[in-house]
């Protein structure tokens, strides 16, 4: 970390009404050359906003604009597009993803920068008809993942990635740009294990070192306190703190998030022995074609109730697994689900058989985004199960008080901030997205329920309510789960056994008691 004394931007009395909520009021906030501060607070409490007016976001002028004042190098700005803001020298990795999915990460990285040379046709008929310097292209590609410390492949067409993949990609772009002055990263470390994230806050110092100012933005606190200089608190859209990192810590952060102490209310790990259940879901020699999470030979048996983690690091197969099963991805191997054997790549068996999925991709997957929370909710249910349907003779159409009751319950019980539940999908924070694609599977009232990442870019507050909204799902309905997720503290809080992938393969089952070294054992036991 290197901040400078020299003032790089101000944002003045920033306001902005959003939907018919107000949420961001007179906000304030600097930042110098070189500066990292990390920017916190619950979902909904105005970060990403805050960010979008910075950037230029058109959304933000689609809506009415904003008020205050932004001063860029002692200059007033008011960006009228992202590009405006990109000239000026201000690059941002959204929470979600801004990539071309047929296109490959050098083509992404380097998008609209192109080095080019002219020919004879370009001579006569422009410009746009140059030929690509693609060696160029990908030395420079090269150079911008080099600096975040990692390795992915340059020729991979994004549509193919792991999401893992696709983050690092968004930050490879950024790095890319000769002008780049300040950085704003929106949960890039959300997707990330945590040597894959160490190795992305290694690149943050490097850049604050250079004079590059970065604004992160992460739910997750000892990030921001390793590699940020100030932190600045959020709630409500209001900024309620700020303080030096070296002066504050976890717990005072998270009591100005949320207006109270969530770390002794935390859902304490509640293992149970399974052993002696019968086995529900039986998983032979399991082979999946995910790119970057291929799975090479996974044997595992899943007991009835029982909630089963899958940890790993990223690239080792963990996501694979749900992924092959649920049909998204090329699978063979075997499958038997209640004596049942379940067809591979058929999507629409594995929903007849009972089975729900909540994917770590809840935009490409998860959501449809420009329709209301009570669409998105029922839908799935209606379409597989007939559910929320009356019935006259032979004609049939949408139960709507029903669809709105399931939504009102969900959107109670699960805390999702919105205005009503005829609210569309896009126009809520990530968090509470991914709150809308739990309450989605919930609502099919599955018999096993395959869940990846389920707090991803979900707030301190908010996790622990997401997981215990899980655990109870699977006492009260008897609901067996099987969760994957990037997080070893996360599976230990909320599972009863973990299931390591390593190297494509199941390297050990450990009851989720076990310790945190142990489990690191496993993980690291078979990497390729």
């Amino acid at each position: 970390m290197n901040a400078q004394s020299n003032t790089l931007l101000e944002m003045r009395n920033i306001q902005k009404d959003f939907f018919g909520n107000q949420v961001l009021a007179d906000i304030n906030l600097k930042l110098g050359e070189g500066e990292v501060i990390g920017l916190v607070g619950e979902n909904g409490a105005g970060k990403s906003t805050l960010m979008r007016i910075l950037f230029g976001a058109d959304m933000i002028r689609e809506t009415g604009g904003y008020g205050g004042e932004i001063i860029l190098n002692g200059k007033t700005v008011n960006f009228s597009s992202p590009f405006d803001a990109i000239a000026a020298g201000i690059g941002m990795v959204h929470q979600e993803f801004s990539l071309i999915p047929g296109f490959t990460t050098t083509e992404n990285i380097l998008l609209n920068r192109e080095p080019t040379r002219k020919n004879v046709i370009s001579e006569i008929f422009g410009d746009r008809l140059n030929t690509l310097k693609r060696k160029e292209m990908d030395e420079r590609a090269a150079n911008a993942i080099e600096m975040m410390g990692v390795d992915i492949d340059r020729n991979m067409v994004i549509s193919e990635m792991p999401v893992g993949h696709k983050q690092f990609t968004e930050i490879a772009r950024e790095l890319s740009k000769e002008q780049l002055k300040l950085l704003i990263l929106d949960e890039p470390t959300a997707v990330l294990t945590e040597k894959e994230a160490e190795a992305l806050l290694e690149s943050i110092r490097g850049m604050s070192q250079r004079g590059i100012a970065i604004i992160f933005i992460t739910h997750r606190l000892q990030e921001i306190l390793s590699v940020c200089d100030r932190v600045v608190v959020m709630r409500d859209g209001y900024i309620v703190n700020e303080a030096a990192a070296k002066d504050t810590n976890v717990s005072e952060i998270t009591k100005y998030m949320v207006g109270r102490n969530v770390m002794s209310n935390a859902s304490s790990a509640d293992v149970r022995n399974t052993e002696s259940n019968r086995t529900i879901l039986s998983i032979e020699k399991l082979w999946v074609d995910m790119p970057g999470e291929t799975v090479r030979n996974v044997s595992l048996e899943v007991k009835e109730g029982e909630i089963l983690g899958i940890g790993g690091l990223a690239g080792q197969g963990k996501l694979g697994i749900p992924n092959g099963i649920m049909g998204l991805y090329q699978a063979g191997g075997k499958v038997v689900f209640d004596g049942q054997e379940i067809p591979l790549n058929n999507p629409r068996k594995c929903l007849d058989s009972g089975f729900s999925f909540v994917s770590e991709d809840r935009r490409g997957v998860g959501l449809l985004l420009d329709e209301s929370l009570e669409w998105n909710i029922a839908f799935p249910a209606m379409q597989i199960q007939n559910k929320f349907l009356k019935k006259y003779g032979p004609i049939t159409w949408r139960d709507e008080k029903a669809i709105k009751e399931i939504t009102d319950k969900y959107i109670k019980s699960l805390a999702i901030k919105c205005v009503g539940s005829h609210q569309k999908a896009r126009e809520l924070s990530g968090g509470n997205q991914q709150k809308v694609c739990l309450a989605k599977a919930f609502a099919l009232e599955p018999r096993l329920l395959f869940v990846s990442e389920p707090t991803r870019g979900i707030d301190v507050g908010a996790k622990a309510l997401v997981l215990n909204a899980l655990k109870q799902f699977n006492r009260e309905s008897g609901v067996t789960i099987v969760m994957v997720s990037s997080e070893l503290e996360e599976l230990r809080q909320s599972c009863d056994r973990i299931a390591i992938v390593s190297g494509g393969k199941i390297a050990g089952i450990l009851p989720a008691s076990s310790s945190v070294e142990d489990l690191g054992a496993l993980m690291l036991s078979q990497v390729i």
